[in-house]
């Protein structure tokens, strides 16, 4: 989360009760789990960019700072690409909406190596921002990166056959292209705080929400 190390410290510590909260009531619908853990993965994540922002501030080791940033960026770079889009196939039955989901994973994976790369070939920083942390890889032709990063994560919401689940890809796909444009150099930091809400607000609907999800339209394919 941006703003500052305490920012994400709380937010890690309430998005982590809400994940928490909502894994014990998954209950039958395993199929919702990758999906209903994404706010306990985030709350994980805003407490290890805690250490970084500490570090860029003098109070950590440099040698804590450097693995919580690539921490943070496995996580946000490689991790989170195709983690979003399978979630949202495990969650489809078999039949076409499985089949229009799949490009997504496959372009996610796609996105995920790329990022990695990047990181590998190094160098990784971090630096301070306005209000966040700007992250920094040797990645080439970033803005085009991050467009095929937002389809492969907004695209898959978007065209799941769950209503909430695509009403909640389009209004993600707002927000980000709002955040790509104010800032490029500061994208990973606050996309994944606006990730982190997000996900424990759908989570909370999960743990309120009717027990079945409602369908934009049948699925011959499913029946």
């Amino acid at each position: 989360m941006c703003f500052s190390a305490e920012a994400d410290l709380v937010g890690g510590v309430v998005i982590g009760a809400i994940g928490i909260d909502v894994l014990r009531h998954v209950d039958g619908r395993l199929r919702y789990a990758p999906l209903a853990s994404m706010p306990l993965l985030f709350a994980a994540h805003q407490l290890d960019e805690a250490f970084v922002w500490w570090w860029l501030h003098g109070d950590v080791p440099t040698g804590v700072g450097r693995v919580a940033t690539w921490i943070y960026l496995l996580f946000a770079f490689v991790i989170l690409p195709t983690l979003v889009p399978i979630a949202i196939l495990v969650l489809e039955p078999p039949g076409r909406r499985r089949a229009i989901i799949l490009p997504f994973v496959a372009l996610g994976v796609i996105v995920s190596i790329i990022l990695l790369a990047a990181m590998i070939r190094g160098p990784v920083n971090a630096e301070l921002g306005s209000h966040y942390i700007a992250y920094s890889t040797d990645l080439r032709a970033d803005f085009l990166v991050v467009g095929l990063y937002v389809v492969a994560t907004c695209g898959s919401l978007i065209f799941s056959g769950i209503r909430p689940i695509a009403v909640f890809g389009v209004v993600n796909l707002i927000v980000v292209a709002l955040l790509a444009r104010a800032t490029l150099d500061g994208f990973a930091s606050l996309w994944c705080a606006w990730a982190a809400i997000s996900s424990a607000a759908f989570a909370l609907h999960l743990r309120f929400g009717p027990p079945r999800p409602v369908r934009l339209r049948p699925d011959a394919a499913a029946r």
